[in-house]
């Protein structure tokens, strides 16, 4: 993928670009699905994938990344946009940018898992899953708990705690 650039942010897929402390910040500490992620996991799940950073000047202000095999299939997950530069679309840009470049490889199929950004992906082009009860997991997360309270609690609408 080339770099992007769109309204004084600039996108790209270069390994070496990503602040792998920012990311493990966000994601470790403001994000409800991977809240107290180790360091080291947050930069070896990058390592492992296709990541994606936007950058306003020399500042990452935005992260995704993708599991993929390249060929068939895509799980997107980490999105995350600092929260002084949401609302500006960066998130629908990032997985956009996403869908293009893999779709380019031939993978023609995408999940990815939300809590509450369901319409940024619908107009991405996603759906809810179909076939959801064919799927199974394993979830050996050490903050699984936590994840799942946190859930919980935004269903019954308080207010998560962090």
């Amino acid at each position: 993928m080339t770099d992007r650039e769109r309204n004084g942010y600039l996108l790209t897929t270069e390994p070496g670009r990503v602040d792998v402390d920012r990311v493990h910040r966000w994601l470790s500490e403001e994000s409800y699905w991977a809240a107290g992620r180790e360091r080291d996991v947050v930069a070896r799940s990058i390592a492992g994938s296709v990541p994606y950073s936007v950058f306003a000047e020399a500042e990452q202000v935005a992260f995704a990344r993708a599991v993929t095999d390249g060929a068939t299939f895509a799980w997107i997950c980490d999105v995350f946009v600092d929260a002084g530069h949401r609302g500006r679309g960066l998130g629908g840009w990032l997985v956009d940018s996403m869908l293009e470049d893999l779709s380019a490889t031939g993978v023609r199929r995408f999940v990815l898992a939300t809590r509450d950004a369901h319409e940024v992906y619908r107009r991405c082009g996603f759906e809810p899953l179909a076939g959801a009860e064919r799927y199974m997991e394993i979830d050996r997360r050490p903050t699984r708990a936590a994840v799942l309270a946190h859930l919980a609690r935004a269903a019954e609408g308080r207010s998560p705690s962090r």
